[in-house]
């Protein structure tokens, strides 16, 4: 049953003459101008009661069908009388049941057209019908693609009537929609509604194209983008922060500021971040298209890049735990998500992301590690695993520790964290610097060396940076239990020598290993402490070293030796700086006495240091000498008859005894106040 709703009175300067009225009884619209609808037009559920007069002087179709129905009206009274049949009676409610009775009634001898493949929805054809009204519409971005299909499928076009909805609408894209980037995205997220129709005007292609034709433009890589832009920028700047813009050496007669265009190419992209995030009202179809256009028009990968950054963190849910939808938003499903994943991770440039500016690179990493944590939970296909993790392996010096503790997703894996994913992005990485190494073979055989030292150089600051992250990696994931032995030994030797300068990032994660995992077998211990160079340890952890009771004792026997030897190494070396300062001439001592006698002090100074060091190298010498007898009577010991009693006993004995006496020693082999100094240091894992 349809009961009476209020009205919807018309601006005065929008009705005919008339005074028209266009209102609305529940699921029917009615428009009242004094003279009674004769015709109803049944839109997606909607029922217009309208005029014939109005509807034909606009629209061909209906013109059409309309004609078709006066000429069969056997036919058309048929429609309408099983129409009537089918509605119940309506109840009387009131005073006002008699007269939706008379109207019920009314209806019985009206035309009825049912426009069953309607474009759109009843709210498209209600703005048309206003237009045949002489209503004046608003057209805007969002209704403009919907009122063009409804136009071309009423066939509201020139030679029914001038100035019809077909060019009203053609002239608003043209003027309105399609200079714009981001009317353009709204134009196109309302073709959505009426496909395939708009792939057939072609609205949908024409918003496309207009969208990459402006992301061209405003690209800060492209190749017109910063000197037209800034040129207009610096016109009225003033002579004394501006100059010319030369184009191979010809005044252009425009402008730059003496910023230059590096601040320029990242105003053009602060500004072209704001369409990039309008993106993301697209649906997956639409934004493939766009993407796809913005390649074949040669966009630079930044731009690329930033806008499937914006689109994937506004459409996947949970990539970042302070980028939640709202609520009221709807949640796709796990294999839209999935396909919307998969999506991103193809269309990302290959190359290493652009490193200006910094913090912008640090965000793209993090974003690569969020997608690589979402692939992982919906179960993408391996294909997308793998490339993004040749991507984040681009760019693995700019990571950090959080980034890298991926939790262990799978079922079969006992360790807390992906150690194999870890291990190879680690193996893209090193072979990518390979790679660029081989590239500049060539180059480097031929003499054109320079930029192959900017290379080597790039090359060890990266693999610093990533020795420091993989340490601290490997100490993050010792303390776990179920790490095996083979797992922290080949990450731990994975890269080369010349990523750490120092391994005493290296010996912390070997003792927090050592320590998590107590019941190792000696032969075990001897080979995750192989993956030390005792030579590179400072002197702090080479003290830390000699006193940890969980080293194997060929590891400590190694620690020692290494010490002695730089202490040597630095005894030598002040030696001859002394020597080199005395042959300094004493005739001098005229002008510079002053700097000669400070001299001397520190020479005095220097001396004193070294014989204190000369006491310690021969303290060093001594315990090794008496562990090397300590050891050799103990082999003696073990080789002798077992008749003695107690032999078990006494051996352990023996051994425990040792032990205590090796600890005491080396704590005695240092001075008093050098260990007091030192001892917090000491302590870092034990």
């Amino acid at each position: 049953m349809r009961s009476r709703s209020k009205d919807l009175v018309l601006h005065k300067e929008a009705a005919m003459a008339a005074g028209e009225k266009l209102g609305s009884k529940g699921q029917a619209w009615f428009c009242t101008t004094g003279l009674p609808s004769d015709i109803i037009v049944e839109v997606d559920g909607m029922s217009f009661h309208l005029h014939k007069f109005p509807l034909m002087a606009k629209s061909g179709r209906l013109q059409r069908l309309i004609t078709e129905a006066e000429e069969h009206p056997n036919k058309a009274a048929r429609r309408g009388q099983s129409k009537g049949d089918d509605e119940e009676e309506p109840q009387k409610e009131g005073g006002g049941g008699g007269e939706i009775k008379e109207e019920e009634e009314e209806e019985e001898g009206y035309q009825h057209i049912s426009l069953a493949d309607f474009p759109g929805n009843c709210e498209a054809f209600e703005t048309a019908a206003k237009f045949c009204y002489g209503v004046k519409i608003d057209l805007s971005a969002w209704n403009v693609a919907p009122l063009r299909c409804v136009a071309e499928y009423l066939e509201m076009t020139e030679e029914v009537c001038e100035e019809n909805l077909v060019a009203r609408t053609e002239r608003f894209l043209a003027q309105s929609v399609l200079p714009s980037i981001k009317q353009s995205i709204k134009t196109l997220k309302s073709c959505e509604d009426v496909l395939p129709v708009a792939d057939d005007l072609g609205i949908a292609q024409r918003c496309v194209d207009a969208i990459a034709a402006g992301a061209s433009v405003s690209d800060p890589a492209s190749l017109f983008g910063w000197p037209i832009n800034e040129g207009r920028r610096g016109r009225g700047g003033g002579g004394s922060s501006s100059e010319q813009i030369l184009w191979n050496g010809i005044e252009t007669g425009l402008l730059r500021r003496r910023s230059g265009v590096r601040s320029s190419s990242f105003a053009a992209a602060a500004s072209a971040g704001s369409w990039l995030e309008d993106l993301a009202i697209l649906s997956l179809p639409m934004y493939r298209r766009v993407i796809a256009a913005l390649k074949s028009r040669d966009l630079s990968s930044v731009a690329i890049e930033g806008s499937l950054i914006s689109y994937a963190q506004q459409s996947i849910p949970g990539l970042f735990r302070s980028r939640r939808k709202h609520s009221s938003a709807p949640v796709a499903s796990e294999p839209e998500q999935r396909e919307l994943l998969e999506t991103v991770i193809a269309n990302l440039p290959p190359e290493k992301s652009s490193a200006a500016p910094a913090a912008s690179a640090a965000a793209t990493t993090k974003f690569l590690f969020g997608l690589l944590r979402t692939a992982h939970i919906l179960h993408a296909s391996e294909a997308a695993r793998a490339a993004l993790e040749r991507k984040i392996a681009s760019q693995l010096e700019r990571a950090t520790l959080d980034d890298l503790l991926i939790p262990s997703y799978s079922y079969l894996s006992e360790t807390l964290y992906d150690v194999d994913c870890v291990e190879r992005i680690l193996a893209h990485y090193l072979d990518d610097l390979e790679a660029e190494r081989a590239a500049l073979a060539p180059a480097e055989a031929e003499g054109e060396a320079e930029g192959g030292v900017d290379v080597e150089r790039r090359r060890a600051a990266s693999l610093k940076l990533v020795g420091k992250l993989v340490d601290g990696y490997l100490a993050e994931i010792a303390s776990d239990a179920n790490l095996k032995v083979d797992k922290f030994y080949g990450l731990a030797v994975a890269l080369p020598d010349d990523a750490r300068v120092y391994h005493d990032g290296l010996y912390r994660a070997v003792d927090i290993y050592l320590k998590a995992h107590p019941r190792m077998r000696e032969e075990e211990k001897e080979r995750v402490c192989g993956v030390l160079d005792c030579g590179k340890l400072t002197l702090e952890a080479c003290t830390h070293a000699a006193q940890n009771e969980r080293l194997p004792l060929r590891a400590v026997v190694q620690v020692l030796f290494f010490e002695q030897l730089q202490l040597r190494r630095v005894i030598a070396g002040t030696l001859l700086v002394a020597e080199g300062e005395a042959a300094v001439p004493a005739a001098a001592g005229g002008e510079g006495g002053g700097a000669w006698r400070s001299a001397m002090r520190e020479n005095q100074v220097l001396r004193l240091d070294m014989d204190s060091m000369r006491n310690r190298v021969q303290e060093l010498e001594r315990e090794c000498s008496s562990m090397k007898k300590a050891l050799s009577k103990l082999d003696e010991g073990g080789e002798g008859s077992g008749a003695a009693e107690g032999d078990e006993d006494g051996g352990r004995r023996r051994r425990r005894r040792f032990g205590c006496r090796f600890s005491t020693q080396v704590c005695d082999s240092h001075e008093r106040n050098v260990v007091e100094s030192r001892r917090p240091g000491r302590e870092l894992s034990r």
